[in-house]
């Protein structure tokens, strides 16, 4: 979310055979072309992987039904746009198993974290990259010499992600940005948009402009501005006043980073203070 409407990066000119992209019908300005489901099956495997099955759409989710068998869907995160269709998708599988690291998303099956056993055939670890929301993890998937990552939301393949604060936080996204940063020549196959050529370039592109950002609105409020909104206002002028709203979480999100502690105004608004 942000001015930036290209790509962190060159596009991916071409995925390993095993990765299988199925788009849900759910554009807009949040979700860009829509929901990215990938589905991974390693050669000669039974059984395929889906990652994020999207919403509730049931065309959608017959599309990747019609990819089965399916052995394991992965949830990089709890938003709906991502998860909606998750339940309702284990029905058409015959009961495959959700994992997600929040147990509210998790359907037959125990919560994720970095021990639990992912064998489909492919070599699949799961990287904590908390500061999208507080659940937020990336897949490094391999099969031979190939790997890619799923980046969910923590890397788009077009513009920037939101902090969607107060369950989002900045210091720890900028850590999984370092820690995804490590992944150079690795393409990113995102939850949103285009697959990209470079994981590690992509996290060393969102990274300059979070600093970037983070210089304006210490700026902004250095130069007087005293409500979360006013911050937008001068920061994010050249975003789409529709998006202001998500402009304002990524706000608060930099504000609590940088210790500038906003309260209420006697008008309604958030003011800020500074320990």
């Amino acid at each position: 979310m942000g001015p930036v409407t290209g790509a962190a990066g060159a596009l991916a000119d071409e995925l390993p055979g095993w990765v299988t992209l199925v788009r849900a019908p759910n554009p807009g300005p949040m979700t860009l072309d829509g929901t990215n489901t990938w589905v991974l099956r390693a050669p000669g495997a039974e059984r395929a992987v889906v990652v994020d099955p999207g919403p509730a759409d049931e065309e959608h989710l017959a599309a990747l039904a019609a990819h089965g068998p399916v052995g394991l869907v992965l949830i990089t995160h709890g938003h709906a746009d991502h998860t909606e269709g998750a339940p309702r998708l284990s029905e058409l599988l015959g009961g495959a198993p959700v994992l997600a690291v929040d147990p509210a998303h998790t359907v037959g099956g125990t919560p994720l974290t970095p021990d639990t056993p992912l064998d489909a055939g492919l070599d699949i670890r799961l990287l904590p990259t908390p500061g999208h929301t507080a659940d937020s993890v990336c897949f490094l998937v391999g099969h031979g010499d190939e790997k890619v990552v799923l980046t969910g939301d923590t890397i788009l393949g077009r513009g920037t992600t939101v902090v969607a604060h107060p369950d989002g936080h900045l210091g720890d996204y900028l850590s999984s940005l370092e820690l995804l940063a490590t992944y150079r020549g690795v393409p990113a196959l995102p939850g949103h948009g285009p697959a990209l050529a470079d994981c590690g370039v992509a996290a060393e592109f969102y990274l300059a402009h979070r600093r970037a950002r983070l210089d304006q609105v210490r700026a902004a409020v250095a130069a007087g501005a005293t409500t979360a909104l006013e911050v937008v206002e001068r920061v994010y002028a050249d975003v789409d006043r529709s998006l202001w709203w998500a402009a304002e979480w990524s706000v608060r999100a930099q504000l609590e980073y940088l210790g500038v502690t906003p309260r209420e105004s006697g008008a309604g608004g958030a003011e800020l203070e500074q320990p």
